[in-house]
């Protein structure tokens, strides 16, 4: 309904208009030439600057141009206007051909329409215009962007578009607009630009050089030192950045298995599944979110959280009280038996919901990032799971501090014969240590479901790297599963820009193997009388 009140409105601003100047023959041709009459059209239309053009551009773009014996109409809404004369046209004809273009002309109307955003009066309408022509905008559109230069008001738009001014200056016919557009490129941080200044000193097979003029050539220069500059920089931001995000998800899928194989020495190859168990919490809750109060959908993640937790601790308590307790002391058996453990909640999870990945999709808040630099784009679900990783890890470390369960659990660690003799419950401790542990298995799957499928073999991308965290941190050691992990994370993603994912982790893998050679209890030694006996 909105649409088409915004659509009456602009039909009955155009059909008002008195001073209907627009130039008829480059409208003709828009209407009736070829390809290359089409482009020129477009390009002198939008060279007058007319707001009215948009009009016409947006309807040959919407499939609402037609032509009508010698008429050519815009017809929307069974609402006729001439597009030569701005005159209503009422009865519409019955005989009139709709207006074909291909895909030459769609690309270049696209362009022209986000050339005339430039100049509306909404704030948006221009950022996403000035974003379009950022490393799209055409020597025709220089009036144009000269003119929204001029009424821009908005510090940041007016420095993008004097950036994209410079662009097109760069082929003036005057040596003082090219020499101010070569340095005023010097302050870009775009991949664009560096390819059009590496265009003015490239050198032909003769020899000569595509730009003659040396001064140009020399700022030229200097101008490309300054944005491979900038260039490198957001290259080291955004690798950065990419290991911070890799270590907090390796963190999180780590965090619970420090706790139970630090706590009771159980190698729990479930840990994975427990995971897996989190995102489809999280699947389940979304999915309830859309059918029953899809008004509240952006709010189904908050609601998730404690979910995935609980069905994961829930599970892992299960397992403790079921399976492992009968296997203290036995590392062998409980491998093989959680191992089938994870199996059959593989199975089960495709019995459930299918072999095939499911979907989980980001709330309206955690879509799109924040752009720092032109190439370096920080995703916010990226950014939010950094942060849960920091606040998990924050209440973890409360909990097992400050709390009487972390008393007990951190007296059980260091010494459990001993725990027990002080009427420390143990077996207890071990069913709440445990699910602790799974829990936080399951916030590892509901930040997981945030960033990729959801499928019954998520866990296992996790589990090998999982346990190769708490080893190397130093297995009980909070601290050091916490710099391993984002250790891990850095490092893997540095040599992944080196010598690609495969070589990274065979390169991870033997440096963990070399160290715990070197230094079997790991970055931080587990301290405690039983320890040292």
């Amino acid at each position: 309904m909105r649409a088409l009140i915004s659509s009456l409105l602009l039909w009955l601003a155009i059909a008002a208009s008195s001073a209907w100047a627009l130039d008829q023959d480059a409208v003709r041709k828009l209407a009736t030439g070829d390809s290359d009459e089409r482009t020129a059209a477009i390009a002198a239309l939008l060279a007058e600057g007319d707001t009215r053009t948009s009009g016409i551009l947006q309807a040959m773009h919407d499939a609402e141009l037609f032509i009508a014996g010698d008429r050519i109409l815009i017809v929307r809404n069974d609402i006729g206007i001439d597009a030569l004369t701005g005159a209503t046209v009422s009865p519409l004809p019955e005989a009139r051909d709709e207006v074909a273009i291909n895909n030459r002309v769609r690309r270049e109307l696209t362009a022209a329409l986000a050339a005339l955003n430039l100049l509306s009066a909404d704030p948006k309408e221009r950022r996403s215009a000035v974003a379009t022509l950022t490393d799209g905008a055409e020597a025709t559109m220089l009036p144009l962007v000269r003119k929204a230069i001029e009424t821009e008001t908005i510090p940041d738009l007016k420095a993008a578009l004097e950036m994209v001014r410079a662009k097109l200056e760069i082929s003036s016919g005057e040596r003082a607009v090219r020499l101010a557009a070569i340095n005023k490129l010097g302050d870009s941080d775009s991949p664009t630009t560096k390819t059009l200044l590496l265009t003015l000193l490239a050198k032909s097979p003769e020899g000569q050089y595509a730009e003659p003029d040396a001064g140009l050539r020399a700022a030229a220069e200097q101008s490309l030192r300054k944005v491979e500059g900038r260039l490198a920089w957001a290259g080291r931001i955004g690798l950065a950045f990419s290991g911070l995000s890799l270590g907090s998800v390796l963190l999180l899928a780590a965090l619970g298995l420090a706790i139970t194989y630090g706590l009771m020495g159980v190698i729990n190859m479930a840990h994975g599944e427990l995971i897996m168990i989190g995102a489809y919490a999280t699947y389940v809750v979304q999915t309830l979110f859309q059918s029953y109060a899809p008004d509240a959908f952006g709010w189904y993640l908050p609601v998730a959280i404690p979910v995935a937790f609980a069905v994961a601790a829930l599970v892992g308590m299960l397992l403790e009280r079921t399976v492992i307790r009968f296997l203290y002391g036995r590392p062998l058996e409980t491998l093989l038996a959680t191992w089938g453990i994870s199996l059959m909640l593989i199975q089960a999870m495709r019995t459930i919901f299918g072999a095939q990945n499911v979907q989980v999709e980001n709330p309206s808040w955690l879509s799109g990032g924040v752009e720092i630099m032109s190439n370096v784009v920080l995703p916010w679900n990226r950014i939010a799971i950094i942060c849960f990783a920091a606040m998990v890890l924050i209440g973890i470390w409360l909990l097992l501090s400050r709390s009487r369960l972390g008393l007990f659990v951190r007296g059980v660690t260091q010494n459990r014969a001993m725990a027990s003799c002080m009427g420390v419950p143990t077996a207890r401790v071990d069913t709440w240590a445990f699910g602790l542990g799974s829990g936080i298995a399951g916030l590892a799957g509901c930040a997981l479901s945030q960033i990729g499928n959801v499928g019954p073999d998520l866990g296992q991308a996790y589990i090998v790297d999982s346990f190769m965290v708490v080893v190397l941190g130093g297995v009980g050691q909070l601290a050091g599963t916490v710099y391993a992990a984002l250790g891990l994370g850095v490092v893997n993603k540095i040599l992944e820009s080196w010598s690609g994912a495969v070589l990274a982790k065979i390169a991870v893998l033997a440096f963990i193997i070399v160290f715990i050679q070197r230094r079997p209890q790991g970055m931080f030694a587990l301290k405690g009388r039983a320890v040292e006996a």
